[in-house]
């Protein structure tokens, strides 16, 4: 039977694939803008070629053997394009379920006087393309989630940049919550501008971090813990009243690590280490 829906694809296709293209150009509707109709040509030959494939060497009820193997790659590349383009995942869906309307038509076309078969033929396809549908949108679901975890890093990396102050000194003005993630960040960044600055001084500025609980104090001990072990000294400033009592009545040890109230006083005493001082002109 999956050769029989092979060579009916075959013996069909320009047919299948002009009918498709017309359908497909209707079902993209406000999308018309982001593709071009070439592309819809390309994408639709690219699959029609692929099922034949498909059909003529593999099962139609698993399409994870290697028969498949073309077309899970035209599908993986299908649903990375059109997310790109800005298309949903049902929009995605769509191309492959519109091509049941032209294929069913074709089947009816080549069955006559034979329904039994022409609705055995049916059913199949109709099961095997369900299957690519859901893989599709699996794909786009998967190629979404890559994009939101590299935007993620992106704005992790961005929220936490380090500033040179002085030659030797550095500063990490931090904003908003600090968990494990962005604790990973902040310590790979501190670390790497500790080594291309030669610095051996570290000014960790919470004033932007609007809570400090033991989990956010633990991470700040292990960049501290971290930059002592590249040789460079910390200072934490940023610590309001607010945070100083928290920091107590969570009874978070943070004797070994110099603190300050503000950014001002951990600079002066950054310089004062560094046997520099700031004068009036």
């Amino acid at each position: 039977m999956p050769n029989r829906l092979s060579q009916i694809i075959e013996k069909r296709e320009d047919a299948l694939l002009s009918d498709w293209l017309k359908l497909q150009t209707q079902t993209v509707g406000s999308g018309k803008e982001r593709i071009s109709e070439a592309e819809l040509r390309i994408n639709a030959h690219d699959f029609v070629q692929a099922l034949r494939q498909g059909l003529a060497h593999g099962k139609i009820d698993d399409i994870g053997q290697s028969a498949w193997s073309g077309m899970r790659d035209v599908l993986s590349n299908l649903s990375r394009q059109r997310a790109s383009q800005g298309f949903s995942s049902s929009e995605t869906a769509k191309f492959i379920f519109s091509f049941k309307t032209v294929l069913f038509r074709e089947l009816n076309e080549a069955y006559k006087g034979e329904a039994a078969a022409a609705a055995e033929d049916v059913i199949a396809a109709s099961d095997l393309l369900d299957r690519l549908g859901l893989f599709v949108i699996e794909e786009y679901q998967k190629t979404r989630e890559a994009v939101i975890v590299r935007q993620q890093q992106e704005m992790l990396e961005l929220s936490t940049p380090v500033v040179e102050l002085w030659a030797g000194i550095l500063a990490l003005p931090l904003i908003g919550t600090l968990d494990s993630a962005r604790t990973q960040v902040v310590m790979q960044n501190l670390l790497e501008a500790i080594v291309a600055r030669e610095a051996d001084l570290a000014i960790i500025d919470i004033t932007g971090v609007p809570t400090v609980d033991t989990l956010v104090a633990q991470h700040l001990l292990k960049t501290v813990a971290a930059a002592r072990l590249m040789g460079a000294e910390c200072i934490i400033s940023g610590i309001r009243p607010q945070i100083a009592q928290t920091i107590i009545h969570l009874g978070v040890d943070l004797g070994s690590v110099l603190t300050k109230a503000n950014l001002a006083d951990a600079l002066r005493v950054a310089l004062r280490k560094k046997n520099l001082t700031v004068a009036k002109v």
